[in-house]
């Protein structure tokens, strides 16, 4: 395949295919209604995670760790456990467990944004979060947006990770509305007095060496009003169903917790809708406020509801990558780091046996 200038500076083909599927061709035709209805995108900052290429990849990486920690440091802690826990519980001798282990104690001790295990290659890579905004505010979830048939809102139960089993490719065909997208996003950087000289001058940059873009998986978040505009509420989740469950558990124990009329050392099973539902003369009109807002939710795909002065909406939030010759862009220089390196697993010895410390500082065998 020809792939274009992909020199620093230059662009890459994109293959355009149109969906004749009906189930495709009905989330284009979403993607266009809202391409028309959204008109502005607002970007929140940059998200993290790892991405991994073996050698018979050619130009495809896969994600590994989702893009959805707050710094890049997060992100490479997340990498260390997956090496740790691949060194303890799959490594198949001595030597591949050695080379393990090496990666893991360089992640101890370096913000090491790449490094290679066994022939597969590592990466840190960023991404931006942005929403597409409308004359109502944030876009809510598209009608075409996978929902479960029967929802499931067990605490705890989610639908799947994010980005989990993710390719990224830039070289897979994509819809006109996701090429579209890319086209218009390519020439995005930061801009305004908001920011500091080096993100600004970081970001444009980028769009030079990193100048093609491709689209991660949508995801979903809670989001609050505010006076002037809508700030984060949660987390991003794989589906606007979990995102309203995280908004469930949030009316119903969180909130109440939070404004005391609820006791933190109160029971974890106790929540507005126990204490409703045993008449508790405590605050009964807040709680049942949050308790009946809570059931609504649950009552039907309700994407926005207002409790108590508080509007809450489930917020449809994109991500992008940028893209250059060598792959998808890691980290920049003025990217923030949250905390340092540092050790956060028991060490481990060749035989995969976990090193506990003992009560005088040092380091006792035990079982691994």
């Amino acid at each position: 395949m020809d792939h274009g200038d992909v020199r620093p500076g230059g662009v890459r083909p994109m293959v355009v295919r149109v969906p004749v599927e009906p189930v495709e061709a009905a989330v284009e035709a979403d993607a266009v209604d809202a391409a028309a209805q959204v008109g502005e995108v607002a970007v929140r900052g940059p998200l993290f995670g790892v991405a991994a290429q073996d050698a018979d990849d050619e130009q495809r990486w896969r994600v590994v760790v989702p893009v959805s920690t707050g710094c890049p440091q997060m992100a490479r802690d997340n990498l260390n456990s997956l090496l740790w826990f691949r060194a303890k519980d799959e490594a198949q001798d001595r030597a591949e467990r050695r080379a393990l282990l090496a990666a893991v104690a360089r992640l101890e001790s370096e913000p090491v944004d790449e490094l290679t295990v066994l022939g597969t290659r590592y990466r840190i890579v960023r991404a931006e979060e942005y929403v597409g905004v409308g004359p109502d505010g944030i876009e809510q979830p598209r009608p075409t947006d996978p929902e479960p048939v029967t929802p499931n809102w067990e605490r705890g139960s989610r639908s799947g990770k994010i980005d989990e089993g993710f390719v990224l490719d830039p070289d897979a065909p994509v819809t006109p509305a996701q090429a579209a997208e890319r086209l218009t996003l390519r020439g995005m950087a930061y801009a305004g007095s908001q920011y500091p000289d080096d993100v600004l001058l970081d970001s444009q940059q980028s769009v030079a060496t990193h100048p093609d873009i491709l689209l991660l998986p949508a995801t979903f978040k809670i989001v609050e009003r505010t006076e002037t505009g809508w700030k984060s509420g949660s987390g991003l989740h794989l589906s606007a169903h979990d995102a309203r469950k995280t908004l469930d558990f949030s009316l119903t124990w969180w909130e109440p917790r939070g404004r005391g009329l609820i006791p933190m050392e109160a029971d974890p099973s106790v929540d507005a809708r126990t204490r409703v539902a045993d008449n508790s003369d405590t605050a009964d009109g807040e709680l049942a406020a949050y308790a009946e807002a809570a059931d609504r939710l649950r009552a039907g795909r309700i994407n926005q509801l207002e409790v108590l002065g508080t509007v809450y909406r489930i917020g449809r939030v994109r991500r992008l990558l940028r893209w250059g010759p060598d792959g998808p862009e890691g980290p920049r220089p003025s990217d923030v780091n949250q905390q340092a390196p540092s050790r956060i697993h028991l060490p481990l010895d060749e035989d995969g046996t976990i090193q506990y410390e003992d009560e005088d500082g040092g380091e006792d065998g035990g079982e691994g």
